[in-house]
């Protein structure tokens, strides 16, 4: 082959060179924007090892690897942890008019039921009222009829019932509450004092009955009979 056969084809190489590459780079930038980014970036690597040789393709390809781990880290990181929010959009919001749950009061506690009142303690019945004073009544005729029934029991008859009413006529007309104002003699039959008839009951100030028993006993006693004390009377002025 001819020198100048061969300077027209190294000149005709030369000159399809920029052609060839510039339809190559039009081709890998096509390929390169529908790739991702670490795919991007592994195409130009392979272009770059075009252009420095087989050693430099492997360093650049072992850069790319290492990029595209490093961008796969990133993108996770990114997803993991996403970016803190402006001092803006971090504020916190004015509250609202109306409340949140949160925000909402706290009810009000319920009424607490008041605890059962104790039991009254028992009332003690009222005493009972103290008995009236008893009310001494003058009957002499009701006085006399009790003597006269009362007479048998002392052994006499009804003939000593007239000395009786004459006796006790003179001493105090059959008067329950007849009163000696000089020595203090008291009731039917003058006893003095008068507390001495109380040996027939303590109503003695009152009761004409009483009287009349405590008398007879003293006349059967003193005198052994109503006759035999008028007969002492009608000498002393007394009995």
């Amino acid at each position: 082959m001819s020198d100048s056969r061969n300077q027209s084809r190294s000149v005709a190489r030369h000159r399809g060179e920029p052609a060839r590459r510039n339809k190559s780079r039009s081709t890998l930038r096509r390929a390169a924007s529908n790739l991702g980014t670490g795919q991007r970036m592994a195409v130009v690597a392979g272009v770059v090892a075009v252009f420095l040789g087989a050693g430099a393709a492997t360093q650049a390809a072992g850069q790319a690897i290492n990029a595209q781990d490093m961008s796969r880290t990133s993108e996770s990181r990114t997803t993991d942890h996403p970016a803190t929010p402006s001092a803006s959009a971090s504020a916190s919001p004015k509250p609202s008019a109306t409340p949140t749950p949160s925000q909402a009061p706290a009810p009000a506690p319920a009424a607490v039921a008041p605890q059962a009142a104790a039991p009254a303690a028992p009332v003690a019945p009222p005493a009972p009222a103290a008995p009236a004073a008893p009310v001494a009544v003058d009957d002499p005729s009701g006085a006399q009829a009790y003597a006269a029934s009362i007479l048998p029991s002392y052994g006499w008859g009804q003939g000593e019932m007239s000395a009786l009413i004459t006796l006790w006529n003179k001493e105090s007309d059959w008067r329950t509450t007849a009163t000696n104002a000089s020595s203090g003699a008291y009731g039917i039959g003058q006893s003095l004092p008068g507390d001495k008839m109380a040996s027939e009951g303590a109503d003695w100030q009152t009761n004409y009955q009483t009287q009349i028993r405590w008398g007879l006993n003293y006349i059967k006693e003193r005198y052994g009979s109503p006759s035999a004390a008028w007969s002492f009377h009608l000498a002393h002025n007394w009995y």
